[in-house]
Parts: structure tokens; sequence; C-alpha cells
């Protein structure tokens, strides 16, 4: 007989419409399996108070404590009959602090016949400050009675209180209540771990971690279920890419193997320096992988600057050499403007095939984006559809339904995570068999993200530069606290202009009418002053900057919303040294190579990501010259934002600062969103924590699924992953 419909029982069945409808639009939970999956945040003791002390401000928060005092005050109000309003104020201690609650009009007289000194309770409400002090205005609570009293011990059975994830609509404590509704139906859940795996591990199984995670008598029991849980998840999204891995293996792909003496070893003829060691053993990983007759799935990881574009630019040219054509898919306009200039400067002769001068060994590389004239566009289809141009660089404009190639081998995907999956899969679906896959990242991945995000992908990294690049100092310029830190800042920009070198300065918006955030009808919140003002935008320190300190240098501004044209007649501008400072969005952000700027100003730097500083700043030091990049912050020392922006200017490693990222933000980001717009399946497993775990389950995973691709042996693994991996996130799997 078949369980699993218990799990996937609707909540509106069980828990009634009302209920069901909050939990499915504030906390995405739809079925019984759902609920079950929807762990507590932490637990509180019942003998054990909360620190109010460490209560987060304007989020909604629940605590455990006691009542101290309780007073119901009256005060004028034109409001209440006979001119006189009620104030009921109670305060509540957790042994190390107090709180004040404050109740209202009618909605005093329920808690001041329940809330007497002496009674203990969940609180839960919103946190915020009246008279220099915390307090919680109207909270929802539900008593903590004796063990011998009402319905109240059973919610609560064992020693360990469960705070779950919740939201102003629906208390922890009413989510609790709901999970111990539909607790009896976890002992039908199916376990996805094959019996060898769990018992090998000495693993709990999935209805024992279930009833523990919600309904602990100890700690110890916690833990078990954790340990468990963590393993669902970590193996069964392995299986998942360890399939995806699988089946890449068994379609069939023109191996290209590059011919001795080809246009291949004309380019590294003329290269002027030569490969780094790293450089020589990732080609050679691409080489061996090309030569296969399935399709490569790499994904190629390097610092900015390590020379990934090299790399990927001669594994396109083994391509050609092999009768194939290859596509770079670039992001913006602006870099792939950017890549089909570095790419014609690199080779030269070579790129010149079908013209007079051009190199007996050599092909033609076109330009295709969305804005390109018609002439030059049908040039440029005709030139792919008839094998003339061996490689093409441009943007999702590649993916339109008019564009034909005549014999697609390679597509090199530049900043995986600008592209929607469906994008990469049109242009995968040109060729007449499965091309090659080459991905490119600057965005340095800690191993286990890479395992988890990209464990469909072979991975390769180059962490070595090359000879030189030249080192880059990162300082912190706090404006608000040393506001002459600043005018230095200025003053270092106009030293580097005075020696021949140039600039940017970077800020977090464009600045024109749609873009203003003064338009927006939010308040800010009052408890931040730097967040008050909107972020800094770059048509006005432009033009500050251009009337003030460095008046009388040549300024430009860069930003998404020019026109091609505009823009791209700005980077050259920049580009040949004609203007000294540019001041743009993170436009600049990705593959704009200038050797001559050596100096970078990031405005209101707290505003952005760890990884995105770190890309930016990369944009600097390309050169001979040493880089200088400037993190201009008015978060006060003490702040997060603070300390994140101390932690990019103290190194330049990149793999440490994704760590760093990776541990300040939500997992959900980097899995979910990043990837897919899917919610990530990720409840209990930690990316960076769980490393150990994650390693473990790939091997597991990739055993398992080469013994028994289709998972017939285990039914119970096979429900898991439809049930885990919902419909958004199996088609980004399925795309790879």
């Amino acid at each position: 007989m078949d369980l699993v419909p218990v799990l996937e029982e609707p909540l509106k069945k069980v828990l009634g419409p009302a209920t069901a409808k909050v939990m499915a639009e504030h906390l995405g939970l739809h079925t019984v399996g759902d609920l079950l999956h929807h762990y507590p945040r932490r637990y509180e003791e019942r003998g054990q108070l909360t620190h109010l002390a460490d209560l987060p401000l304007d989020e909604h928060a629940t605590v455990v404590a006691q009542v101290v005092d309780a007073r119901l005050l009256t005060f004028a109000s034109p409001k209440a009959p006979r001119g006189k309003g009620q104030r009921l104020e109670v305060t509540i201690t957790d042994g190390s602090g107090q709180l004040k609650l404050v109740f209202f009009g009618n909605g005093v007289h329920k808690p001041h016949k329940e809330l007497l000194p002496g009674t203990r309770a969940l609180f839960a409400g919103k946190v915020s400050v009246f008279n220099r002090r915390l307090q919680l205005a109207h909270p929802a609570y539900e008593l903590l009675r004796g063990d011998d009293e009402s319905e109240t011990v059973d919610t609560w059975a064992g020693a360990l209180i469960p705070l779950y994830p919740a939201t102003a609509k629906l208390e922890s404590w009413k989510i609790a209540k709901a999970v111990q509704t539909v607790l009896p139906s976890a002992q039908e859940a199916v376990d996805p771990l094959p019996d060898p795996l769990r018992s090998g591990r000495g693993l709990v199984s999935l209805p024992e971690a279930l009833l523990k995670i919600h309904r602990p008598h100890t700690k110890a029991d916690i833990e078990d279920a954790r340990s468990r849980l963590k393993w669902d998840e970590a193996f069964v999204l392995q299986v998942a890419l360890a399939r995806r891995r699988h089946a890449d293996a068994q379609l069939p792909a023109v191996a290209r193997k590059p011919k001795k003496d080809g246009l291949l070893s004309a380019f590294d003829a003329k290269l002027p320096f030569t490969l780094t060691e790293g450089q020589r053993k990732v080609s050679k990983e691409i080489f061996d992988d090309l030569a296969t007759d399935h399709p490569m799935h790499r994904l190629l990881q390097g610092e900015v600057g390590s020379g990934k574009t090299l790399v990927a630019l001669r594994a396109m040219l083994a391509v050609v050499d092999a009768g194939g054509q290859a596509a770079m898919l670039a992001p913006t306009e602006v870099l792939a403007q950017q890549h089909h200039r570095s790419v014609t400067e690199m080779m030269g002769e070579l790129a010149e095939g079908g013209m007079l001068g051009g190199a007996e060994d050599s092909t033609k590389v076109v330009l295709l984006t969305g804005s390109m004239g018609t002439a030059a566009r049908r040039q440029a289809l005709l030139d792919l559809v008839t094998g003339e141009a061996g490689l093409v660089i441009g943007t999702h404009a590649l993916i339109e339904d008019k564009v034909q190639f005549h014999d697609l081998g390679l597509v090199v995907v530049d900043e995986q995570h600008r592209f929607g999956v469906e994008q990469r899969d049109a242009l995968r679906g040109k060729g007449k068999q499965p091309p090659h896959l080459l991905v490119m990242t600057a965005t340095p991945i800690p191993r286990t993200v890479a395992m988890t995000v990209f464990g469909d992908l072979e991975t390769s990294v180059l962490d070595q530069l090359p000879a030189g690049r030249s080192p880059i100092a990162s300082h912190v310029v706090p404006a608000a606290d040393k506001p002459h830190f600043l005018s230095r800042a200025w003053e270092r920009v106009r030293e580097e202009v005075s020696n021949g070198h140039q600039a940017y300065v970077v800020c977090p918006r464009i600045g024109d009418e749609d873009d203003d955030p003064k338009k927006s009808r939010k308040k800010p919140s009052p408890e931040d002053e730097a967040e008050k003002r909107p972020p800094l935008a770059v048509l006005d320190v432009a033009e500050q900057l251009a009337k003030g300190p460095l008046q009388g240098l040549g300024v430009e501004v860069l930003h998404g919303r020019m026109p091609p044209d505009d823009k791209d007649a700005v980077m050259r501008r920049f580009a040949a040294g004609q203007t000294q400072v540019l001041v743009a969005t993170t436009v600049i952000e990705v593959g704009v190579n200038v050797p001559n700027a050596t100096a970078m100003v990031i405005m209101d730097a707290d505003r952005f990501g760890v990884s995105q500083l770190h890309q930016l700043r990369g944009r600097v030091g390309r050169g001979s010259a040493a880089g200088l990049c400037l993190l201009v912050t008015e978060m006060p020392e003490a702040s997060p934002a603070r300390q994140r922006l101390m932690s990019v200017a103290s190194t330049l490693d990149g793999f440490e600062l994704s760590r760093i990222d990776l541990e300040q933000r939500r997992e959900g980001d980097v899995l979910g969103q990043a990837q897919s717009g899917a919610r990530t399946s990720l409840r209990m497993l930690a990316v960076i924590e769980d490393e150990e775990i994650i390693a473990e389950a790939r091997e597991e995973a990739t055993a398992v699924v080469t013994a028994d691709p289709e998972l017939e042996h285990l039914p119970g693994l096979r429900t898991a992953l439809q049930a885990l991996l919902d419909e958004e996130r199996e088609q980004y799997l399925e795309k790879g």
C-alpha cells in the first residue's frame, strides 16, 4: 500500500482553510509534509529564561518570560467614553533584563486578568522603542501552565519549547500546535536513505528524526534529528546532481581534438608571455574533456584577473581547429563588446579570416548584440550559418530563433549567475548534437558550494595571478566619523591622474527619475541615520566631483540605462586614456579591462555585497602600477556593515571572502535565487559548516546512481527526489 499521500494531504483539509491560507502565503507551506519539514529555529527550556537584551529591533521575536508587574493606567482620551482611556503596562523578566509590554483600549481586559505577577508565558510581537526603551505593543501570548493543567501541557510536551520561524500573522506557538496535529503522520514518512547507508552511519530513521526535531525531550534528541535531516538534504540533492552527471555522460557529442600546427598553435606562438602553470593545467583538463564523445560540462573558477578569458579563448580556438564553431555568451552589451575587442586584439591577423591580410590559419570573429544595425546583423548571421565565422561573441541576442550555426561545438558562458538557465539551455540547443559547455565565473566559490550549486559541472580553479599583475591596497574611508579622510581620498585620485593614470568612482544607483528612491512612499527606518538617505547616485556624484574636488579633470559617467552606442563610446574613450575619471554603476563589475586604471573609490560601499566589492576592486591594478581601492561608508564603527568592509580591506583572497560572505548571508540567497528562482531546498544543511557531510554525500550518491541510475530499488529515495526538488529546481538541474 502506498502511504505517501498522507504527507501530500493539503493543509487546508487538516488545519482548516484560514490557517492553511496563512501558511501557504507567508511560509510557503502547502502540505502535511511541508509542515513537518518546517523545523524549529531554536528551543527554549521551560526552566530557563531567554536573554531579553538580545532582542532584534523592528523584528518579530518570541520570548519566554515571567511577569514581574502589571499596572492598569487611565489617561485622558477624546476617543474613549467619558474621556478616559486605559493602558495596561506589564513588565516581564528573563532573569537577565526586563521588557515592557503595553496594551491599549479594549485589548487590556483579557491580559489584565491573565498576566498576573509570577505568571510565565510565551510572548510574541514586533520589538519597538518608546522613550528609549524596548517594548512590545499588543504582543500575542500563550500562558505556560503547570504540568497538570489544560491542553497547553500536551502542546508543549517535553522539557524543550520549539520556537518556529514565524510571521506577524502566525505566531510560533500556533505553528507548534499545527505541527502537533500533523505529527502522527510522520510515522508514515518513507525513508529516502538506503538502509546500509543509514545503519552504517548510525542515523535514526526519518519518522524518529521528525518526532525528535519537533518534540525533543533532551538536547541529544535535537542533535540526533539534526544529524539525520542534514544527511537527507545533502544526499537527496547530491543524488539529483549525480543523476544529471550520469545522464550527461550518456549524451553523444562530437569529440573536438585540436589539430597540430593549426589556429591554436599559431595563436600560442604569438603570445608575448608564457602561460602560468595554472593556465596550462586547466587548459589540459578542458582539452581532455573536449576530446571525448560526450559533452564537457565544466565550471572554470578564477580570481579576478587570473586569465580565464585567455584559457576560454584557447579552448574556442581548439574547437575551430577541429572544424567546429564556438560561441561566448556575455551578460551585457558592454561586456560582449569588450570581449570582442580583446579577443580580436589578442588574435590579430588570426581573427581576419576571409579578409585581405588575414593569416592562412585564420577565422572570422563576429559580434552579435541586440542593438546592432540591420546590415551588420545580417552579415553576422550569414557568417554563422555558412561557417565563415569560427567564433561569435554576443549577448542573449545569440539565443534568438533566427540565429543558426553551421556546427556549434562549444558554448562558453561568462559570469554564469547573470544568466537564466533557460537562456543557457536555448543556446546549447543550437548544436546538431549537444555542444560542449564551459561556464566561467570570477566569483570564487567555496568547494562545498560548488559541489552543491554546480554539482553537475566538473570544476577547474585558476588561483594564480599572471606575472605582471600588481597588488591592490584597500582601505575603508569612514566619511561620517572622519570627513577629512574623504577629502584625502579625492586628493589620492588627483595624484593618480597626475601620474598619468585613471580612476573609477562607483555608486550604487543611477539617479535618473525612475530610479529615485526619494519618490518611494516607504518611510526609512528612523533607527539608522546612514540608511535614511537614498544611496548615492552616479549622476549626482559626477556633477559634484566635476564642480568640486576633481574640477579640471575629464569626468564621464557610465550606467546601464545609457544607449548601447553611448556606453561603448564612453568605454572606448576611457580605455584610450581620453577620460581620466569614470563615474559608474556596477556595470563595470565584470570583465572591463583598462590596465591604466589604478584607483577606485566605491561610494556607499556598505550597500554592496562582499563578493561584489571584490569583483569591483579587480578592475584596478591590472597593469604594472599598483592598485588602490577606497571603500567609502557612513556606517558607524561597531556596525556589521563596517566589519564586512574591514574584511574586504584585509584580504585579496576571493575564496576567503566568499566564505565570509556566505557565513553572513542566508544560504538560500546562494543556492536558491542565485540559480533557479526557486526557493532553496536546504533547511537544515549549512554549506560551510557541513562540508564533510556534503563531500561524503556526494561520494555515496555517485555510488548509488552508478549502481542504479533509475533508483528502481530505492522507491523512498525516488519519492524524496520528487518532493525535495520542486518543479522549478528540477528544471534547473535538468538544464544544468
